[in-house]
């Protein structure tokens, strides 16, 4: 006769969303015993995790966390859609969130190693993910500093948690104008924050590369300096924030519209899933 009854079945299946018949087989094989059921249970997430490996992960969410005059950036990815809007996995994305706030953590490697519960945000991802059924990874961390924050969450689908996170970093006092260039970014999508630091080995490329397209244009030698000092200037346009035009109003750079506000942008962030 089962050493367990229907009732350690639900707690076990409630601790850890796990399917009645493994449930079951699990309390089974440890004569009920529910600590060696849980390490049954989780061993053979385990192994169902080390199987997915391999497997891509272009689904998931984008958090942020603001704590202490900081603020904290994640991306959490999963297989599917199906998951990425699963209770389970929007609550171990906020686990995960807190856990990589409370430490600023800067890398995923910092991030994976912070405490959460009584293991690390590894184990924890490890532990759900074997729950979830999916291959689950903490893709990208970012944590930054500043005098005020504008955090800007975007769903790309009204049944989906938001696929796309800024945060901008400011100085001064006009949020409103601050949270207009974060949605800025969300959308014009910048690498870097000003001209200034764009590094010089891009720059040179680029260089190199307008000035043999405009000699193949056949380009004037006389006026060559200036098309490609233009050219350039553009590039820095594509992937410099404060370099590009205003997405309310393109007769304005981002920078002219910052310092309009009375505000000056120290850094910014953007996460896409699965970009």
């Amino acid at each position: 006769m089962a050493n367990f009854t229907i009732a350690d079945i639900k707690a076990l299946r409630e601790q850890l969303g796990t399917g009645m018949v493994d449930t079951k087989k699990a309390l089974e094989e440890a004569d009920g015993d529910l600590e060696k059921a849980i390490e049954i249970l989780r061993l053979k997430g385990a192994k169902g995790n080390a199987k997915r490996a391999d497997r891509s992960t272009s689904e998931g969410l984008v958090v942020a966390r603001e704590q202490d005059g900081k603020v904290t950036l994640v991306e959490l990815a999963c297989e599917t859609d199906f998951v990425a809007k699963n209770d389970r996995f929007i609550a171990l994305a906020d686990k995960v969130a807190d856990a990589v706030a409370a430490v600023s953590a800067d890398s995923v490697e910092a991030a994976l190693a912070a405490p959460a519960g009584t293991g690390t945000v590894d184990q924890l991802i490890s532990d759900e993910a074997a729950i979830i059924g999916e291959k689950v990874e903490l893709r990208r961390v970012r944590t930054l500093t500043g005098d005020n924050f504008e955090i800007y969450l975007h769903k790309t689908s009204k049944d989906l948690p938001p696929q796309i996170g800024v945060v901008v970093a400011y100085a001064g006092d006009d949020a409103e104008t601050a949270r207009s260039i974060a949605q800025h970014v969300s959308f014009a999508n910048p690498s870097y924050l000003a001209k200034s630091d764009v590094p010089e080995t891009e720059v040179e490329r680029e260089r190199d590369i307008v000035t043999k397209i405009s000699l193949e244009e056949g380009k004037p030698e006389a006026a060559l300096p200036k098309i490609v000092e233009g050219r350039v200037n553009a590039f820095f346009k594509q992937v410099a924030l404060l370099e590009q035009d205003y997405a309310k109003d393109n007769k304005l750079s981002v920078g002219k519209v910052a310092q309009d506000a009375g505000i000056t942008v120290t850094d910014f962030a953007r996460f896409k899933v699965g970009a």
